[in-house]
């Protein structure tokens, strides 16, 4: 299983690699299309992991799972419904979340698998979706829950969810994963809070990257996150969610103490 990072060194330079165990071996290129090993290799403990890609957008999803649509008393939709979060609300593993100095308001929780994008598509089809997407990573879907609904004439679901650090992906894009089989485990200080099949996706991988990519061009790097199902909650300051997904890792980040 081949699982690619970004990862910073002691002297500060940002490289990419394979991560094997306790060790990474850095590759130099591109990590979409021309990567070449330079021959070196890193101790795990010798780097510092960032977000394993640079979207220049995530697209996340809303409603995607038949559970959760059951429980809000909802139709599955007939289109993915999404919105978009910049590339500046994107972090890493441990990197800290913090909360928006002027929103003193609950904030949110959700566990996601996301596809990473590899190859630039438009307006793709099913059968063609799976040689854009690149492989498979785990993000956090942050929202500051009660900007959604601030206003009654206008749902603010990119402003709630779009703050810096509100997008935590990581710890590494798996090459070879088996979405079916695998679940979201959600784990808010230690105790599970979700825990759900990715099999219950009203979308799979590949309907959602065919349908988004007739919306707009879906470049390499780009992230889809494929929507949570039930178990979404709150996280106090302080307190550190993770996001397992076996065959891809844990993605850990903790909600910034206010300062």
């Amino acid at each position: 299983m081949t699982a690619w990072i970004r990862f910073r060194l002691a002297d500060g330079h940002t490289r990419f690699g394979i991560l094997d165990a306790e060790s990474v071996t850095e590759y130099a290129g591109d990590m979409f299309g021309d990567a070449i090993s330079t021959g070196r290799v890193h101790g795990v403990d010798e780097l510092t992991l960032l977000s394993p890609c640079l979207p220049t957008k995530v697209v996340a999803l809303w409603n995607n799972f038949y559970a959760l649509s059951e429980k809000l008393g909802k139709a599955p939709p007939a289109h993915p419904l999404f919105l978009i979060k910049p590339p500046t609300s994107v972090i890493g593993q441990r990197e800290p979340i913090r909360r928006p100095p002027a929103y003193g308001g609950k904030i949110a929780y959700e566990g996601e698998l996301a596809i990473v994008i590899g190859k630039r598509c438009s307006n793709v089809s099913v059968e063609a979706a799976s040689d854009h997407i690149f492989g498979y990573t785990c993000i956090n879907d942050v929202t500051a829950a009660e900007l959604l609904n601030e206003d009654v004439n206008f749902a603010q679901w990119c402003r709630s969810k779009g703050f810096d650090t509100f997008s935590c992906i990581g710890p590494a894009i798996q090459r070879e994963f088996d979405w079916r089989a695998a679940r979201v485990v959600t784990t808010l200080d230690g105790v599970e809070r979700q825990n759900y099949p990715l099999a219950d996706m009203i979308f799979s991988p590949a309907e959602q990257v065919s349908l988004i990519s007739q919306d707009m061009t879906l470049e390499p790097g780009d992230v889809i996150a494929c929507g949570t199902s039930i178990g979404v909650g709150s996280i106090k300051d302080g307190a550190t969610v993770d996001v397992a997904i076996d065959g891809i890792g844990v993605l850990s980040n903790t909600l910034a103490l206010e300062s």
